[in-house]
C-alpha cells in the first residue's frame, strides 16, 4: 500500500516542493514546528531509513545537506536541526527544522498552521536559495 509520501511523489496529494531530483524529494511539512520545516525523502518507498542501500542512504543525506543550506539562507535561524523519527509515516524521511532555540525541535510542541499562501511563499523563498535544479 502506498504511503502518503508516495502519493505526494506521484502527485496524487499536492505538496509545496522545495527541491527534487530523480531519486529524492524535499517538501514543506504542512504542520511545521517552525516556518521552513522541510521533509526530505527518497522516492523509493522504504520504511526504515537504515534499510536504504548504502548509495541511497548517502544520497539522501547529501541531498538533505543541500536543502538545509537553502533553508538556512531563506529562513532566519541559528541552525537547521535534523531529526529522523520515522514512526508517523512508514517511509524513510528526514526532518529539517530551522531553529533558534533547542525547543524548536520539540515534537510535542503545538504545530503551526500556516495558510496555503504562507506555505507557497516559504517554499519559493527556499527554492530561490537552492543551487540545484528542481524537477517539476
Amino acid at each position: 500500500m502506498a504511503t502518503i509520501f508516495s502519493k505526494i511523489i506521484s502527485g496524487e496529494i499536492p505538496s509545496h516542493k522545495v527541491a527534487e531530483t530523480m531519486d529524492y524529494l524535499a517538501f514543506l511539512d504542512i504542520q511545521p514546528l517552525t516556518r521552513g520545516h522541510v521533509l526530505v525523502i527518497p522516492k523509493k518507498e522504504v520504511d526504515y531509513i537504515f534499510d536504504l542501500s548504502d548509495e541511497d542512504y548517502a544520497g539522501l543525506w547529501i541531498f538533505a545537506r543541500i536543502v538545509a543550506d537553502g533553508i538556512k539562507k531563506a529562513i532566519p535561524c541559528k541552525k537547521v536541526g535534523v531529526a529522523v523519527i520515522g514512526l508517523e509515516v512508514p517511509h524513510a524521511h528526514i526532518h529539517l527544522i530551522p531553529m533558534n532555540r533547542v525547543n524548536d525541535m520539540n515534537f510535542s510542541s503545538p504545530k503551526l498552521n500556516p495558510t496555503d499562501e504562507e506555505l507557497a511563499d516559504t517554499a519559493l523563498a527556499i527554492k530561490e536559495q537552492l543551487k540545484i535544479i528542481t524537477e517539476e
